[in-house]
């Protein structure tokens, strides 16, 4: 309790619970023809290789979205990007509502759907700016657990959808993104750790390897966890003929487990390490994935997506507890591109396990496929880990204070902001 209190007391309670609202809603409306994919699906008589199309498109685009907002957001404050995003999605959700009549329409509807997709690095950035770096992990975490959105679109789009029709659900979503823009405006202050830089020097992150390791890392954990919240709905419906209603339900058991978990993945990569986390983490997930190659039964496959959800909501915690570690004054920048690629991997899942079943029947070989690349992803991290904790990290992922000696090494820890170009060439 008394580490709790400390918590709260070290920064902004009210931007960081706008920073989730924010980021929680918008993930809702990012979701939101996953959700309602069985409905879109039989309206338009998709095939699965169609339906995979359609999932994946607001998924694609939003991480295309990311990383432009969060170069906005550096230049007229992340608060205000926020309040931006969220008028643009209120505007996207009226064209859903009103014109969206085809299944083109509703391929141009999941590119304005992207702009939600979009909160990721700003959310997260807004969220934790306050707070210092002993507490960045846990910040990051409760902001990113905004993601429990996908459990919101799963339970209450169905049901809107099957009494009021599928196209109004936007109209619905349209009225509720006015809480949190009221909240944002209302409540979130812009945070202190802002220092102005060039844009080349923003997107220095871009040409690092470090860069590129975290984008395969957050391929595996937030792609797969976008990836199966969008896909879910519609495996249920075709794998166990069960309602639209009942999948959207089953959903949302997965789903939640997979939020619940970022807040506890970025408090243990805060106490334990991030790197150590992460090794965990992908194990679990990796022998999730093979288990449901097996087309157990339903009770058996929701425990086992609950169990992929655990370790991949952890995941995406622990990864963005070193993000602000490795780039503490342009964390929205890397975070933006971290959280572009690794939505962009939330592509692959869907479109892997649609293939499989329009050509194979079964869903098995798309699991297959996931869990080899989440393999050999995890052999990655382990090799390019051993550098990290010689320069920027602690042993495992944890924080270093500032002067603190790095593992394996009697010099001084330099922080990042002031590493020399040979440093980071060497990472």
């Amino acid at each position: 309790m008394a580490s709790y209190k400390a918590f709260l007391k070290s920064g902004h309670p009210p931007t960081l619970f706008a920073a989730f609202l924010y980021f929680d809603f918008s993930f809702a409306v990012w979701v939101l023809n996953g959700a309602m994919g069985p409905f879109i699906t039989q309206a338009f008589h998709l095939s699965p290789a169609q339906t995979g199309v359609m999932i994946a498109t607001p998924t694609m685009a939003g991480a295309l979205m990311r990383f432009p907002l969060g170069v906005l957001s550096q230049y007229i404050g992340r608060k205000s990007a926020a309040i931006v995003e969220m008028s643009a999605i209120i505007i996207a959700l009226m064209y859903g509502f009103f014109f969206v009549h085809t299944f083109h329409n509703v391929l141009a509807m999941g590119v304005l759907l992207g702009l939600a997709g979009a909160s990721f690095g700003v959310a997260l950035s807004l969220g934790s700016g306050w707070f210092p770096k002993e507490y960045k992990g846990l910040a990051m975490g409760i902001a990113g657990a905004g993601n429990s959105g996908t459990a919101l679109a799963a339970l209450f789009a169905p049901r809107l959808a099957t009494h009021f029709g599928w196209q109004n659900v936007y109209g619905f979503a349209a009225l509720m993104m006015l809480l949190p823009l009221f909240v944002m405006v209302v409540f979130a202050k812009e945070p202190p750790d802002v220092e102005h830089q060039s844009l080349a020097q923003h997107l220095k992150c871009l040409v690092e390897k470090d860069g590129w390791y975290f984008n395969l890392v957050y391929i595996i954990t937030f792609g797969g966890f976008i990836g199966l919240a969008t896909f879910l709905p519609t495996f249920y419906v075709s794998q166990f003929h069960m309602t639209k209603v009942q999948a959207g339900t089953y959903t949302v058991f997965a789903t939640l487990t997979g939020s619940a978990t970022r807040v506890l993945g970025g408090w243990f990569a805060d106490k334990v390490g991030g790197i150590t986390t992460l090794s965990v983490i992908f194990l679990i997930a990796i022998a999730g994935l093979f288990g449901l190659t097996t087309a157990p039964s339903l009770a058996m496959t929701t425990g086992l997506f609950m169990l992929c959800f655990a370790a991949l909501g952890a995941g995406n915690g622990a990864t963005f507890q070193m993000v602000p570690l490795r780039w503490p004054i342009t964390t929205a920048i890397a975070g933006g591109m971290i959280g572009e690629i690794g939505a962009l991997g939330g592509s692959i899942l869907p479109l892997a396990l649609s293939q499989s079943k329009q050509h194979t029947g079964s869903y098995r070989i798309g699991f297959i496929v996931y869990a080899g690349l989440a393999l050999l992803i995890l052999l990655m991290l382990r090799i390019v880990s051993r550098s990290w904790t010689k320069t920027w990290v602690g042993p495992g992922g944890r924080a270093l204070s500032m002067g603190a000696p790095a593992a394996n090494t009697e010099s001084p820890m330099i922080p990042s902001e002031t590493f020399p170009e040979e440093l980071i060439a060497r990472t």
